[in-house]
């Protein structure tokens, strides 16, 4: 039970950073979510739109493994998913913000532990 709500929390926050990427982007809560400028949020709308969309994928593919009705698929689908999650994070710390690595990867990885345990 532990793990998939860690797993639910997951995919809410990739919901949430999919709704600041794709709606939000230009608006107040996005430039102080992402530390933007009103000109480049506006110059960046269409990329931040697309990566939204793959952070939508990747709540999706949670979302996907907690109801799938064979525990052994479902199992599998959790840690593909997560581990896609960690991996991007690791990337976004690399190369855009550090805090990054707290937001996204450190969740991913409790998650991937609490799964794998189970």
């Amino acid at each position: 039970m532990i793990a998939m709500i860690l797993v639910g929390l997951v995919a809410l926050l990739h919901v949430y950073i999919m709704l600041l990427e794709v709606l939000w982007w230009d608006s107040p809560r996005g430039h102080k979510a992402f530390g933007l400028s009103p000109d480049f949020a506006r110059a960046t709308k269409v990329l931040a739109a697309n990566q939204g969309v793959y952070n939508g994928f990747l709540a999706a593919g949670l979302v996907w493994g907690l109801v799938h009705p064979d525990p052994a698929v479902a199992w599998q689908i959790q840690l593909f998913f997560l581990a896609c999650v960690a991996v991007a994070g690791i990337f976004g710390a690399v190369t855009s913000s550090r805090k990054i690595l707290f937001i996204q990867t450190v969740p991913a990885v409790i998650a991937i532990i609490a799964v794998w345990l189970v």
